[in-house]
């Protein structure tokens, strides 16, 4: 049987992976040290998660490896050589605040961490399929010289632009601010391309948006969408940076992104690059979010603008899909931003709500 190997298995994607290729009939081994709990707090841990895959899936199997352990990566990787076939790489420190923090165990994690697991592959597994969960902070702050227009409760672009449908591949990645995420996740995505080039792996990178869902830790740093739910649920305090809460994003339901990743499985090719995202069908300010949130949880939101916008950040982001469905034409987005909300309301409403009661 073959087997898949998942970094960062107990968070969004990760999981989402995780189960996901274990009902295609991979044996999954999933790599993950819940670092997370480390970044945001307890209350962000990915161990319960990997705790419930470890008893729900009967043919996963949980490392706690951290990915910066190059020496336990190759021990694993060898022991499984012969059967690797899929590797997705969704392990990261996943926070423009937090890699300020603390850039150089940023850089180790994001950076080096997938040059390990690159360099792995390479050595045991070069025909196995790598899949990279880039993100759209490798154009660093550009998009913010787009020339938008500001509407009552959006910034959008013109229909007439070149990019009104969604930012391209074609965007350079020079001469704008990054951020310290932002350098390091761009560092990994070039390692990927580079790989895929020089030594004709099957790898590609999807440089997601706003990658979300209802397994979603939402935390004030990270996650947006699931952490606003959570606090129109509960009723904490939710703070917009910047803009006015007129910021654009779009968002992508992890079954969505993880359908994504099969696709290209099925028919992998060498140094891909891919934007990733909700696109033109599922996008939202911060102010239609709360609206949304508002609307579903018949809540008000308890929320402040300020006037400090974060080092990096988007005023507005929509990717562009449509290169992807020109290769992959089987795959279509299956959730709206109102859909991918509702999923995380739903599943999570009766927990946030006890564990607020407390």
């Amino acid at each position: 049987m073959g087997v898949a190997v998942v970094t960062g298995s107990g968070g969004l994607i990760g999981a989402e992976s995780v189960r996901f290729f274990a009902e295609q009939g991979l044996d999954v081994i999933g790599v993950e040290n819940d670092m997370r709990s480390h970044f945001f707090g307890a209350e962000a841990s990915t161990t319960p998660t990997s705790e419930r895959l470890a008893q729900e899936v009967e043919s996963f199997r949980w490392e706690q490896l951290d990915i910066r352990d190059a020496d336990g990566l190759d021990r694993l990787f060898s022991r499984h050589a012969r059967h690797i076939e899929l590797v997705v790489h969704a392990a990261a420190q996943p926070s423009h605040d937090w890699a300020a923090l603390d850039p150089q165990t940023d850089f180790a994690i994001n950076a080096n961490g997938t040059l390990n697991l690159l360099q792995a592959t390479r050595a045991h597994a070069p025909d196995a399929t790598f899949i990279f969960t880039s993100t759209n902070k490798v154009y660093g702050d550009r998009p913010n010289n787009l020339a938008l227009q500001e509407l009552a409760t959006r910034l959008e672009l013109p229909e007439s632009h070149h990019w009104y449908g969604g930012i391209g591949t074609d965007m350079s990645i020079d001469l704008t601010t990054h951020s310290l995420f932002g350098v390091s996740k761009a560092a990994a995505d070039l390692l990927v391309q580079e790989y895929g080039r020089y030594f004709d792996m099957p790898t590609v990178c999807f440089r997601g948006g706003c990658l979300t869902g209802p397994q979603h830790a939402g935390a004030q740093l990270h996650g947006f969408l699931a952490y606003l739910m959570k606090c129109t649920v509960t009723g904490e305090p939710y703070t917009i940076f910047g803009y006015g809460g007129k910021q654009v994003r779009d968002n992508i339901h992890s079954h969505d992104v993880v359908r994504a990743f099969a696709a290209f499985h099925a028919a992998p090719r060498a140094a891909a690059v891919y934007n990733l995202g909700g696109g033109r069908e599922s996008n939202v300010s911060m102010l239609e979010a709360i609206e949304l949130c508002q609307k579903i949880t018949g809540r008000e939101l308890d929320y402040t603008l300020s006037d400090t916008a974060r080092i990096g950040d988007h005023r507005w982001w929509i990717s562009d899909v449509d290169a992807f469905m020109a290769d992959y034409g089987e795959w279509r987005l299956t959730y709206s931003i109102e859909g991918v909300l509702r999923d995380i309301y739903e599943c999570n409403v009766e927990r946030w709500t006890l564990a607020a009661q407390r």
